[in-house]
């Protein structure tokens, strides 16, 4: 079974662990400066991996400024917004339910920006993995009272402008970025991000970062399996397949962590939920299966 065959699974899987890290990571340290830590980590060890591995780097300055401002998008405004969204009390549901969006958003944007056109088959998957995510989330949302609801006008808006950030960064991923070495193109995203996060980070936060084991268990998952695997992985999906495929992925991101965060916290999880988890599986089912030639 090849690395291409098991990838959305593989993705799946670890990056729906990011919202989980994010609100654990929360009681030790300051959401910007941690991801400006995890963003340095992971730009020293991609590129000694690639240099490593005597990796082709970039001759001409575009390459790197492609590569840093789609790390710009990909990471610093969609995960820093994430992070900070959580950080001031977004519940994980309401973050993950706004990341499912991005399908929706990518499906409408596809046939402009990317060169993709969708079938009926796609657009039904994408429409029914909606309704499937909504299914899963809907109860932890019925939890929060209109007061709440109100309180968090201002997270809600940061984390929806990463979710468009992410949207973009893929469509741009896929245009300016479809060639050249992926271990080189991270170095260069998280270098981007890097910059990019830090002014705001000294700007806006104490920079509060406890040395303890929790912190650095946090720290050493957010820049190996997620930075180093889960980007690499969506990195190559979105080289070898349809933006909007990929995007359908997000999907399965809320059920997957609705499920981590029962096994990890004791979070409610119900027979409906299950059911309309499986409702979002086909869904993606749906949506990513490659359209028919005409």
């Amino acid at each position: 079974m090849s690395l291409v065959t098991v990838a959305p699974a593989l993705f799946v899987l670890i990056w729906s662990t990011g919202w989980i890290v994010a609100k654990y990571a929360a009681s030790f340290a300051d959401p910007l400066f941690f991801l400006v830590i995890r963003f340095a980590c992971a730009f020293v060890l991609m590129a000694l991996i690639a240099l490593a591995f005597r990796a082709e780097w970039p001759r001409n300055r575009a390459a790197y400024g492609h590569g840093m401002l789609s790390g710009v998008l990909l990471h610093a405004i969609y995960l820093g917004g994430v992070w900070w969204a959580v950080a001031h009390g977004l519940p994980v549901g309401v973050s993950a339910l706004i990341a499912a969006i991005q399908p929706l958003i990518t499906a409408a944007l596809a046939a402009r920006l990317g060169g993709e056109r969708l079938g009926a088959l796609q657009l039904s998957g994408i429409a029914i993995g909606f309704l499937g995510v909504m299914g899963v989330i809907a109860p932890k949302l019925a939890g929060l009272s209109a007061g709440t609801l109100e309180s968090l006008a201002g997270p809600v808006l940061v984390n929806v402008i990463a979710m468009i950030a992410v949207t973009l960064g893929t469509f741009y991923q896929k245009r300016y970025i479809a060639s050249g070495d992926l271990r080189v193109v991270s170095s260069l995203q998280y270098a981007g991000a890097f910059l990019a996060l830090l002014p705001l980070a000294l700007l806006l936060e104490p920079l509060r970062f406890e040395s303890r084991w929790e912190t650095w268990a946090a720290l050493a998952w957010s820049v190996i399996p997620l930075s180093l695997g889960a980007i690499s992985l969506m990195l190559m999906m979105i080289r070898r397949g349809a933006v909007s495929r990929v995007a359908a992925l997000i999907y399965l991101i809320p059920p997957t962590a609705a499920i981590e965060a029962y096994l990890m916290f004791g979070e409610t999880l119900t027979v409906l939920q299950i059911a309309f988890m499986a409702l979002t599986a086909f869904g993606v089912y749906l949506a990513t299966r490659p359209a028919r030639p005409a």
